[in-house]
């Protein structure tokens, strides 16, 4: 799939979204006094931790949603096209063509479908998958579909929920191609995915309960303002108390002094000295903390130096298509091994095919693994987690009593109101660090990861290159994740031409791509 571009159809005059003191409190303050002006070719990263607000935001933001606090301001007349971060359930029935031909009017359906032809050929999208129910679909096609929804409507702000989710690394690309050719049109997303963030943005909003931060920079550069401004406020905030610490001590002893001489004037100096000190504290800034939760992993370690040995294995596709061969393979202790290709060449498929063997014990040619084999498995999907089973009871029956699951459940960054929440109501991001919770407890000595950084903020994806480092824990994995596969990886396999290929680095299939 090459670049493309989508060009406005109708021209219309600057729009802007403007926020006064806004804020949102459910259960727990997620924001507070945020005030900003969105305006023409600004591209706003929106970056948080799961749970902390960020698609709260961009529903208050299309009216789907309200602040509990605030004004929001709205150019007349604006066309707001939303890009959600889940599929409505209501299109999961319909064709490509018609789940993208409901991004118009109903009233000017039959005269405007040309355009829904128009941005699927833009896009290149195959003839046919344009019929194809959009269940059938890739969950590369499934975004693309969403974001050719929000789009054919002609919007004046596009506001994107986790763009990135389920797309490879070439539509990836085009996808920061097409941002280039969309003119002046203000973009608002919500991202998880450094390496794009970087690409497209131009503006980045760190969204704290406490006090927000806004800078006119991109992602990394935004992100080394804001440690220096959290560093600034760090040594304020200690000076600030001191300060009252040294007020409240000489108060103490105008106090004592005042009460035994019986002065008037030394308990006026003494009170004087005490306000000053509370009026210090009550200003100090609160410091910021990530309350995403911790992601910790656990190796259980192996004496063995080949963990997997694969040897003339073929991979197919479900309908029994050659998709790629493995001419031969070691897997060793202490490998941390990067499944690149485009999608659709069968990466997954090895991945399950792995699993089919290491985790169910099925017999298939070619494949041999050492006895002492743990593992460790989380699927893009997510469909490790038990739909009709809270947190609560997923964790306990690892091995847990009753306190020490809700410590870890806790910890783990899940909310207390939602351990007994059933799986399938949880926040992706809840059910990923739920999987990575029992990944833990499971204690493999291999993991077999497909694309575990989706759901994943960015606090919480760092956390995991470095715990992956630190236990020199041993997987395969699957990522279209730029930031996290420079992290992680120290071995690179692309498949090309039909045949796993060994690489020195990912950076010439980067390249290859666009990227």
């Amino acid at each position: 799939m090459g670049g493309f571009r989508l060009s406005r159809i109708f021209e219309t005059e600057m729009t802007t979204i403007a926020l006064k003191s806004a804020g949102y409190t459910a259960k727990a303050n997620l924001f507070n006094d945020l005030t900003l002006t969105i305006g023409s070719g600004d591209r706003v990263g929106i970056v948080a931790g799961n749970g902390a607000g960020k698609t709260t935001l961009l529903t208050c933001l299309t009216g789907e949603n309200e602040f509990t606090r605030g004004d929001i301001t709205l150019s007349r007349g604006a066309r707001i096209g939303m890009v959600p971060q889940v599929v409505p359930e209501k299109l999961f029935d319909l064709s490509l063509f018609d789940a993208v031909a409901t991004g118009l009017d109903a009233e000017t359906l039959e005269s405007e479908s040309w355009r829904v032809d128009v941005v699927l050929d833009t896009l290149s999208t195959p003839e046919d998958i344009r019929n194809l129910p959009v269940r059938a679909l890739s969950g590369g096609w499934q975004r693309l579909m969403l974001l050719m929804r929000a789009w054919v409507s002609d919007p004046d702000i596009l506001v994107l929920d986790e763009p990135t989710n389920h797309l490879d690394l070439e539509k990836i690309t085009a996808l920061e191609q097409w941002f280039a050719g969309i003119g002046d049109v203000p973009v608002i997303m919500a991202s998880h995915d450094r390496s794009f963030l970087d690409a497209v943005t131009n503006r980045t909003l760190f969204l704290r309960p406490e006090t927000s931060r806004y800078f006119p920079l991109p992602y990394s550069r935004a992100r080394d303002a804001l440690v220096q401004e959290d560093a600034s406020d760090a040594v304020k905030r200690e000076r600030d108390l001191k300060e009252a610490s040294q007020l409240r001590q000489q108060s103490a002893k105008l106090k004592n002094i005042g009460i035994n001489s019986g002065s008037d004037l030394l308990q006026k100096k003494q009170k004087q000295l005490r306000e000053r000190a509370e009026k210090i504290e009550a200003r100090a800034k609160i410091l910021h903390k990530e309350r995403s939760g911790d992601i910790r992993l656990a190796n259980r370690g192996t004496h063995a130096k080949v963990l997997v040995s694969i040897e003339g294995l073929t991979v197919a596709s479900p309908d029994g298509r050659k998709l790629f061969s493995v001419p031969k393979l070691h897997i060793f202790q202490g490998d941390r091994i990067v499944l690149l290709g485009r999608n659709g060449t069968g990466k997954t498929s090895l991945v399950r095919i792995l699993r089919r063997v290491l985790m169910a014990g099925e017999t298939i040619e070619g494949i041999k693994a050492t006895p002492s084999l743990v593992v460790g498995y989380m699927d893009q999907a997510l469909d490790f987690v038990p739909e009709n089973e809270s947190p609560f009871d997923f964790i306990s029956v690892l091995g847990q009593g009753d306190q020490r699951t809700r410590s870890l459940l806790a910890a783990a960054g899940i909310d207390p109101d939602a351990h007994w929440t059933p799986g399938s109501r949880l926040s992706h991001g809840q059910r990923a660090r739920l999987g990575l919770l029992a990944l833990r407890l499971m204690e493999p000595n291999f993991y077999l990861l497909d694309e575990p950084t989706n759901h994943i903020d960015i606090a919480g994806q760092e956390a995991l290159a470095a715990e992956i480092i630190e236990h020199d824990a041993s997987c395969v994995l699957v990522s279209h994740d730029r930031a996290f596969v420079r992290e992680v990886s120290n071995r690179f396999l692309v498949i090309e031409k039909g045949k796993l290929v060994e690489a020195d680095d990912p950076e010439g299939f980067f390249a290859a791509m666009g990227a």
